[in-house]
């Protein structure tokens, strides 16, 4: 009777495991831990060794009849591939944790060069991790979080490849400037592309300055616009208004919403836009890093 609880209790762990190495493999899918063929295939050989022990189990436990000693190695068997499990998951995402604040550093090295920038990809990720929090799964289930933050981060990089006189002149830009200005989307996806697993958020970097009605920088309009390029170009322009600039005072939460409330429909993606407006003030308002409060 012990012998038949442990084999099942065992086989209920890993049960348990292989719903666990799931979520495993579909958080493998982001741009920082994504692997080569290589590594996709020992996860795929790590699911069939958990399915064939779990197989195991359940032969032992019908059609044989088991030993205490071999129930107890079965059972500790199953609890030391949890552990393992747990253990490896939690490495990832101190991992993942800890790349992202590596990046927030160089970021913020560029975003230096420019008194206008400075801690403005940073205030735009954390934005855009509360937006997605606060999004219906319709919209999460097509970005992946940790993906869709190094976008958010990333999405001005390509202002390394424009000259510190543009981003720094204190005034408007003269047409020749902006043009210039217009280009550092595609800069952006220039200087990640030898970062091949980042591949998958290019276009959001790229059309973060798309808009609605087809007048942004690359005339991409409506729903050829990619979902997570919407989101960032939301949490941008909350960010753009609020912020202070060389050549203009911050305005207000009120005034950022009205502002984003009156070019929705045409600017920005209107659905995406009324659930940004109906989140607290204070909310958004905790997302401002130390680097730009005043």
């Amino acid at each position: 009777m012990v012998e038949m609880i442990l084999i099942i209790t065992g086989a209920a762990i890993m049960v348990g495991n292989i719903v666990t190495y799931f979520i495993f493999m579909f958080r493998m899918r982001d741009v920082i831990s994504a692997g080569r063929t290589r590594d996709n295939a020992f996860l795929i050989i790590g699911l069939v060794l958990l399915f064939f022990f779990l197989v195991g189990y359940l032969i032992v436990g019908i059609a044989l009849d088991p030993l205490l000693l071999t129930s107890l190695i079965m059972f500790f068997g199953a609890i030391f591939v949890t552990v393992m499990l747990i253990i490896t998951m939690h490495l990832l995402v101190t991992a993942k944790e800890r790349s992202v604040e590596i990046a927030e550093v160089l970021v913020g090295i560029i975003d230096g060069r420019d008194p206008n920038l400075n801690g403005h990809s940073v205030h735009v990720k954390n934005l855009v991790m509360l937006f997605y929090d606060k999004l219906p799964f319709k919209y999460r289930s097509n970005m992946n979080r940790i993906s869709l933050e190094y976008a958010a981060l990333m999405h001005d990089v390509g202002k390394l490849g424009i000259p510190e006189s543009i981003l720094n002149k204190p005034m408007m830009l003269t047409d020749e400037e902006w043009e210039l200005m217009r280009n550092h989307p595609r800069l952006g996806v220039k200087f990640l592309k030898p970062l091949k697993t980042f591949n998958p958020i290019t276009d959001w970097i790229l059309y973060h300055h798309e808009r609605i009605d087809g007048k942004g920088y690359y005339n991409l309009e409506g729903q050829l616009i990619p979902i997570a390029a919407k989101v960032i170009a939301i949490c941008d322009t909350y960010s753009a208004i609020t912020m202070r600039r060389s050549y203009k005072a911050p305005r207000s939460h009120e005034d950022a919403i009205k502002i984003m409330k009156d070019v929705a429909g045409t600017q920005l993606d209107k659905e995406l836009t009324d659930i940004f407006v109906t989140i607290p003030k204070e909310e958004l308002t905790n997302c401002i890093p130390e680097a730009i409060k005043y």
